[in-house]
Formats: structure tokens, C-alpha cells, sequence
């Protein structure tokens, strides 16, 4: 009996212009968390996908328990004990819980699907981690982190001995991730073996046995986790050692360049946005912190002419802006960078160069005449300048890891040289080298004079970068704190309290 639950050995992948994987190798023993860690277009993601049977590899091999296996489809995977949850969730957002977890194989009854049955089954499964969901529940009244739950109970359901979680606590608060974290630790404990990939390094000493490291596709290493110092482990990543993570120049008391006043969502129910007043200085990085749901990026929306019916006075530079769409917005210099590049950020079938170059076509179309030399000219410009990783200017987008669709939005937003950028969850799901490309983007920009508001929910990026901070607390701003007296205590003091009676301090 092999000592691994699992064994992939030599696993060679290509794509047209791309050697995804070279000779990859990986182990995992049963009831083990083990850290899956490495760049965006490291290879992490192709290699899951050989594992569930997204996949074919063109070489090399898959043991399960000692057996060699034949992984050539999703049903495969599924068949060998493997359940992957990825990144982005695929539920079905109006169906119950139970129907999303039987989905396929729903229990039948002399008229059909025995509803009842199947709520019931559900129900044994969720309070088996007590979750506190319903399985009558319907997948869009759930929050992301509930969501995330009934994926893992899905999986589970399966009888899976293999779990894969993808970046699960991109999207949920630190509460949340305790309690995922919790079941994670039972599961282990019950002979489960778990991959879990995640940019967060602060959550591998949490919960993480070993981990082993990915870099442009081939195998760097496996590592203890608990004898493995943060910085080996970054300069395994990156293949140098980032000395300065974080690049800031902070700057203090320049002039007031933009300024909201009394901005609502103008809700009568459901509010997300009440009577939030702030300012920028001209040059500033401003932070908003706040819990999931306390209304940060609901109140850029605001601003950014998304949401129809909000009020307030929006002013930059000393001119009272009317702001009733994104155009408006964007002709008066404000752009937005949005937190979720899959739905609102990223032309997924489209190229690279459509999705760097698609709010700047006046600069290479003139009366129909399509200048395809500018049009290259700035796709490389943002290209370099973002240090994206791309086969060609013609790779669809959907092909590119999602740090480097990150990249590749943030860089078509820089295009139209915005005066004010408003950044939300900036580095989401991307790797310590790429997030440490983005802070020096982020400072040279504030050197030319280009202010920024950056939504984060990494405590240490807000404390690090923002030169003020912004809380919010239940869709008010609860206080501000000047970078000098920053810390994650003050931060979570005013996120968790409305402290200042919802004005700002």
C-alpha cells in the first residue's frame, strides 16, 4: 500500500504557444492539507484540471492509493473519489440547496423527484458541519460564503477522498474563514486529503501541513509548512527574493482633490449606501476597509453612475460633477477598476488586445479607418507595463490565468489615464510577485499625480499601501485613520462597531 493517497508524476500539458506543465510532480498523503502554491500561470490551475479530467495531460501519470488510474473526464475524476471547487461557483443560483447537491442525481419517488426525501438528505449533510442553512433555501437569497459551504457539502456527498479549493477564501470574511477553516481540519481528520490553493500566505501556517511549489510550469519544491520560513517559500515563487513587497511613498496633506458629499443609494429598502461623505488628496492612495457587505463597493458604484436613483454631490478638481452613467464618469477622468473581473470586468472571448484597447478605440479609429500599428502600440504598452504574460496580442483572454486577467483589466482602465482610479479588491486572487508589480504601478502613478481609492479586504495591503483609511460599517463610514496610526486593531475596532454614529471622524 502506497504511502500517498495520491501521486502525479512527470505531468506534461501544452497549449498553442505554451508549456503549461513540464514534468510536474505532486503527492498527497490521506487526512493531509496540502498548499498548492505558485505565480498566476504557474500552472497551479492546469494541473487540478488534469486531476478532475478538465484535461488531458500529453504525458505522465495519475496513482490513486497506489493504482494507476486513467483520468480522462470529469465522470473519472468523480468515479475515483476527486472533487474539485473551483474558484469561481457553479451552482444554480434559483434552485434550493438540496437541488443543487442532488442536481442529476435527485432521489425519485412514485411521481417523480421525492422533494421531501431530498430536502431531508440535504439537511443531515448540512448539519452534520453545523452551518445553519436551510436546504429549502434558494442559492441566491446565500451569501458567497454560504454558497462556498454547499459546494463543499456537494463534494462531500459524493464521497470524495480527494478535495481541491481554489482560492476558497477569496470572497468571505475572516469569521467565515475560520469556520471553513474548522471544517477543513474535520474533514482532514477524517482521512480526506485536501489541495488548497491560495495567494493568502498568512493561511498556509493556519491550516496547511505541507506545501509544494510551482514556477513557470515545472516543479520547484515540496516543503513542511511549519519549518519553512514566508520568504523561502517567495523566493521558490518568483525565483528571486522580494525584498521591498510593498511600494509607498506616502504622501500627507496635499490638496483636496476629490470629494463626495451626503452620497445614498437612494433605497428605501435594502440600503447599502447611507449618507457616505469622504475625500482624496490630489497624489493619495485612499484605503476602504470594512467586513463583506458593509458597503465599500457599493458606494464606488454610486459614484461611478452604476447604481440609478443614488444621490449625493460627486466634485473633482473643484468642479461639481453630474454624474448619471459610467460615460459621464469616464469623460470627467474617473475610472473603475471592478471587483469581479469574470462578470463585470473582462471580454472573456475576446483577445488580449480587444480587452486592453476597448475604452481608448478613438485613439486608433478615425471615421472607420482602423490604425492596427497604435492599436499594437498600446496593447504592448499596458502588456509591458503590467509585465502580463501573454503568447501573443491575439491569445483569447479567457486562456490567461486570472492574475494576468487581472493585469490585462487593470492596464485597459490605466489606457484612458484616468485623474481619479478607483481600484476594488486590486490583487484578488493574484500572486505575491504580481501583487507587488501592482503596488509600484499603483506608486508611480500617485507620483504623477493620479489619485486613487483602493477597496481591499487584505488588512495588510490597506495598512501598507493606503496613505488614509476609510471603515465602513453597515453602508456608513464608521471612522478614517491616518497611515501613521494605522493597525488592524483600529480597523476592525470600526469595522465591526458603528463607532462614530455613521459620521466621518
Amino acid at each position: 500500500m502506497s504511502e500517498y493517497l495520491l501521486e502525479m508524476k512527470n505531468i506534461c500539458k501544452s497549449f498553442p504557444g505554451v508549456k503549461a506543465l513540464q514534468n510536474v510532480n505532486f503527492q498527497l498523503k490521506a487526512g493531509e492539507i496540502h498548499a498548492l502554491l505558485g505565480e498566476n500561470g504557474a500552472g497551479k490551475s492546469t494541473l487540478i484540471k488534469v486531476l478532475g479530467g478538465i484535461y488531458i495531460p500529453e504525458e505522465g501519470e495519475i496513482y490513486i492509493g497506489g493504482e494507476k488510474k486513467n483520468i480522462d473526464g470529469v465522470n473519472a475524476a468523480r468515479d475515483n473519489g476527486i472533487s474539485i471547487i473551483h474558484q469561481e461557483l457553479v451552482l444554480v443560483p434559483h434552485m434550493t440547496v438540496a437541488e443543487n447537491i442532488f442536481l442529476g442525481r435527485e432521489p425519485m419517488g412514485s411521481f417523480g423527484v421525492d422533494t421531501r426525501k431530498m430536502a431531508a438528505e440535504a439537511q443531515k449533510m448540512l448539519d452534520r458541519f453545523d452551518l445553519g442553512i436551510k436546504s429549502t433555501s434558494e442559492i441566491y437569497d446565500l451569501s458567497i460564503a454560504q454558497q462556498q459551504m454547499v459546494e463543499i457539502v456537494k463534494a462531500i456527498s459524493f464521497n470524495c477522498k480527494i478535495l481541491v479549493m481554489d482560492e476558497p477564501t477569496s470572497s468571505i470574511s475572516d469569521r467565515e474563514v475560520e469556520q471553513l477553516f474548522e471544517i477543513m481540519r474535520n474533514l482532514a481528520k477524517q482521512g480526506v486529503g485536501i489541495i488548497y490553493i491560495s495567494h493568502k500566505m498568512s493561511e498556509l501556517n493556519e491550516v496547511c501541513d505541507r506545501v509544494t511549489v510551482l514556477r513557470d510550469g515545472t516543479y520547484v519544491g515540496t516543503r513542511v509548512v511549519a519549518e519553512t520560513p514566508r520568504d523561502e517559500l517567495i523566493a521558490m515563487m518568483v525565483g528571486r527574493e522580494l525584498s521591498n513587497y510593498y511600494t509607498r511613498d506616502h504622501v500627507k496633506n496635499t490638496p483636496v482633490f476629490f470629494k463626495c458629499e451626503h452620497i445614498d443609494d437612494g433605497k428605501k429598502h435594502h440600503k447599502r449606501v447611507n449618507d457616505v461623505s469622504f475625500e482624496v488628496r490630489k497624489g493619495e492612495i485612499v484605503g476602504f476597509a470594512g467586513l463583506v457587505g458593509a458597503g465599500r463597493s457599493e458606494t464606488m458604484h454610486c459614484i461611478f453612475g452604476l447604481t440609478r436613483g443614488s444621490k449625493g454631490t460627486v466634485t473633482l478638481d473643484g468642479q461639481q460633477l453630474n454624474i448619471h452613467s459610467p460615460v459621464d464618469a469616464m469623460n470627467a477622468g474617473i475610472s473603475l477598476v471592478p471587483e469581479n473581473r469574470k462578470v463585470e470586468g473582462l471580454y472573456h472571448i475576446q483577445s488580449v488586445a480587444f480587452n486592453s484597447t476597448i475604452e481608448v478605440l478613438h485613439e486608433f479609429i478615425n471615421n472607420l479607418m482602423v490604425n492596427s500599428k497604435r492599436e499594437t502600440e498600446i496593447t504592448q504598452e499596458y502588456i509591458d507595463k503590467m509585465h502580463t504574460k501573454t503568447p501573443s496580442h491575439e491569445q483569447s483572454v479567457t486562456n490567461l490565468s486570472g492574475g494576468n486577467q487581472q493585469k490585462v483589466m487593470i492596464g485597459r482602465w490605466l489606457a484612458t489615464h484616468p485623474k481619479l482610479l478607483i481600484l476594488d479588491e486590486p490583487t484578488r486572487g493574484v500572486d505575491v510577485g504580481a501583487k507587488a508589480e501592482i503596488y509600484e504601478i499603483m506608486n508611480e502613478l500617485t507620483k504623477q499625480g493620479v489619485s486613487i481609492i483602493m477597496i481591499s479586504s487584505e488588512l495588510p495591503e490597506i495598512i501598507n499601501m493606503a496613505d488614509r483609511v476609510y471603515v465602513m460599517y453597515d453602508g456608513r463610514i464608521t471612522g478614517c485613520i491616518d497611515y501613521e496610526d494605522v493597525s488592524q486593531e483600529a480597523i476592525m475596532k470600526l469595522a465591526t462597531l458603528e463607532t462614530a454614529g455613521g459620521k466621518n471622524a
